[in-house]
């Protein structure tokens, strides 16, 4: 993208971005990449780096582990595989070793549904492979500790068998010498010590004259002499030239193993670089997450739609406050090119220009922006901003002269793929030949289709933007009665400066305010005026709209509520009647079956029996049976709906039941262990003990 002036990107705080982008990096890869973020214009570099971005995004708010290892550090390493001869050391062989694992795990993680799910981040290794034999060739010489392996060789495997034997022999030779020493008084409190890669024995200042062997230097209060006995001299030459050797063969086979890793040389490049490109891409998305960064809708075409947008520094730096920051919502398509925006001093004119600028290069280079998902962003070639006081001492420019050289480039080189933004355009010189200059300007760009936001003063450029085609006004608001600015943008209207209502509210004489009235030109005051009773309208109903919103969401919530409860009841009525129904199916499918397994033995005794006239019988009376006792059941199930048992003696006047057939009647008169019993009109004699009280069911 082509950009002016040169400080364009440091005036939008850019470059702050590019700063905070690479303190999320690991790598010195994608530190660089950070540091040199590339501004594209073309759709297909643009939308697969938000959707990268997206797609890691996602993993992070969902808590999924990614398997790339940004602690490797190799790039010394791979330099050294490039060159002929060159010799790697063990550990720095681990170091590869691991790189290559951590591809295997990464091609691991890409199965087929991840390949479909996080696409543009399976295309970063799509062009790669993983080679077992770099991680084979390591382990079969190299431990995990990173120490040459003993069977790397015959000849090492012999070197350091004898090498085990001789430092036995010396270790058994030196406890011996200390043993005897220390019988005699001749050693220190701490006995031995190694010095130049020597076991030495640690002897007093004034014994060391009476132990033979060679001084290898004394302690720093001079009390202390170390001194090799000259015993073990001999056997830690050969100790020490067999050292020497085994160091040659490890050379030896490290250099061998590093011809053999060089043939991988340009795939460990490769697979260093994927890992890098990796982590830019993790650090794009943590950027995102903590900027509330979203992954937004991308056009190939001029196009600026913001909705809930944030300024992603002031973002921060208001959240690290905890103080809210307030959202802009900004729209300029085709039809609607130049924004004309209006308003008092420090109402964030300035922020919504720098906001709006800031995005654009942000989603340019692939960074996803903090605005709602639904925001749509188009692509220009070119942005263009005049922000602030650009005098020039060096060409002796005024401030009006540095803003017209500024107008200049902005008419010979605007297009239909320009952004631009200007703030306080005209301001410098006299109010109405600036005036008339701005509008020149406007117009002009306009009619190159060139895209933009201007801030103003001017009356002159409210009332043109109502009447050019492509050029609508915005208006910042401001709470005239608390005279705070609201840092809100409002279309398609005007703003007041509240010039005389600042001035009122911070206590200026009233008698200057009157004569500053009586100056200026009266349409242009109650154009002013206008404007400023306007606004303080719109805000109310704003506010009245949001309070009616408010208690249609609460009333929806209510509603959706009640019905809630209601079919939670209705359910609930209808388990019931399910449940009852199955109770009674499965009482008539018991019933069913006991009766048929009776008749099946009935049936059976038929045909064994001689006696067919007892079997009839017997069929008979279990028929009959059955019908009596359901009648008896429906009789019970009739009875309990109405009336129920109470435990009370059975008196006259008291209402009780007969057990043998459930009739309720009425106690008239005891006698004996008898009652007289009214049931309707006729009175019955019946046993005390075939009755039980009982009382209607309320």
């Amino acid at each position: 993208m082509k950009y002016f002036p040169e400080s364009a990107l440091y005036q939008l705080e850019f470059e702050n971005i590019k700063s905070l982008l690479s303190s999320y990096c690991n790598t010195e890869f994608a530190k660089g990449l950070a540091e040199n973020l590339r501004i594209h214009t073309k759709y297909e570099f643009i939308q697969p780096a938000l959707q990268q971005t997206h797609e890691y995004q996602l993993l992070l708010q969902s808590h999924q582990a990614f398997p790339d290892n940004h602690q490797l550090k190799i790039t010394n390493e791979l330099k050294l595989l490039f060159i002929d001869g060159a010799m790697l050391q063990a550990s720095q062989l681990v170091q590869l070793k691991h790189l290559a694992e951590t591809m295997q795990k990464i091609f691991r993680w890409f199965d087929v549904e991840r390949r479909t799910t996080h696409p543009t981040l399976f295309k970063v290794i799509e062009n790669s492979y993983y080679e077992k034999t770099i991680v084979s060739l390591i382990n079969d010489i190299i431990d995990e500790a990173g120490n040459v392996k003993d069977n790397a060789s015959e000849e090492l495997s012999r070197i350091r068998v004898n090498l085990y034997r001789k430092r036995g022999e010396l270790r058994r030779l030196f406890n011996r010498i200390v043993s005897r020493l220390s019988k005699d008084g001749y050693l220190a409190d701490i006995e031995e010590s190694f010095m130049n890669g020597r076991r030495v024995l640690a002897v007093f200042a004034e014994q060391k004259r009476m132990v033979k062997g060679i001084l290898h230097g004394e302690s720093d209060s001079r009390r202390t002499a170390f001194i090799e006995p000259e015993e073990t001299t001999g056997l830690n030459n050969e100790i020490y030239s067999m050292e020497l050797e085994e160091v040659r063969e490890i050379n030896k086979i490290l250099l061998a193993l590093t011809k053999k890793i060089s043939v991988y040389a340009p795939l460990l490049k490769q697979y260093h670089d994927i890992l890098g490109e990796y982590d830019f891409i993790q650090a794009k998305a943590k950027l995102a997450v903590e900027t509330g960064g979203n992954f937004i809708k991308l056009t190939d075409k001029a196009l600026l739609n913001l909705r809930q947008a944030y300024h992603p520094l002031l973002y921060l730096f208001n959240k690290k406050a905890g103080k809210p920051t307030i959202p802009l919502n900004l729209y300029l398509d085709e039809a609607n090119r130049i924004l004309v925006i209006s308003g008092p001093n420090a109402g964030g004119k300035t922020v919504t220009l720098k906001t709006a600028g800031l995005l654009q290069l942000m989603v340019q280079s692939g960074l996803l922006v903090p605005c709602s998902a639904d925001s749509e962003m188009g692509i220009f070639k070119q942005l263009m901003i005049h922000i602030g006081d650009t005098q020039s001492l060096e060409f002796e420019l005024s401030t009006y002269s540095s803003h017209l050289k500024n107008m200049k480039y902005f008419l010979e080189n605007a297009n239909g793929k320009t952004l631009f933004f200007i703030d306080e355009l005209g301001s410098g010189s006299d109010p109405n030949l600036g005036g008339a200059f701005a509008e020149v300007i406007m117009e002009e760009l306009a009619r190159k289709h060139a895209m933009g936001v201007v801030t103003t003063h001017y009356l002159n450029l409210k009332v043109m933007a109502n009447k050019v085609p492509g050029i609508i006004n915005g208006a910042m608001a401001f709470d005239e009665v608390n005279l705070k600015p609201l840092y809100q943008l409002t279309l398609g209207k005007p703003g007041s400066s509240y010039t005389f209502s600042i001035a009122e509210r911070i206590g200026l004489n009233p008698a200057l305010i009157k004569r500053a009235r009586q100056l200026v030109d009266e349409d242009h005051f109650s154009l002013d005026k206008l404007l400023n009773r306007t606004e303080q309208d719109l805000q109310k109903i704003d506010k009245e709209k949001m309070t009616l919103k408010n208690l249609l969401t609460e009333n929806e919530k209510l509603k959706n509520e009640m019905n809630r409860v209601i079919n939670t009841e209705s359910h609930k009525q209808k388990v019931e009647i399910l449940k009852h129904q199955n109770k009674v199916s499965e009482e008539k499918l018991t019933y069913l079956k006991d009766l048929d397994r009776k008749l099946k033995k009935l049936v059976i005794d038929w045909r064994k029996s001689e006696n067919k006239q007892e079997v009839i019988k017997q069929m008979n009376a279990l028929l009959f049976r059955q019908n009596e006792k359901q009648v008896q059941e429906k009789q019970q199930k009739k009875f309990e709906s109405k009336f129920e048992e109470i435990t009370a003696a059975i008196l006259p006047g008291v209402k009780v039941q007969m057990k043998s057939n459930r009739r309720v009647g009425v106690v008239n008169e005891i006698r004996g262990k008898r009652a007289i019993i009214q049931f309707g009109a006729v009175p019955l004699t019946v046993e005390l003990t075939d009755l039980v009280a009982v009382k209607e069911k309320i």
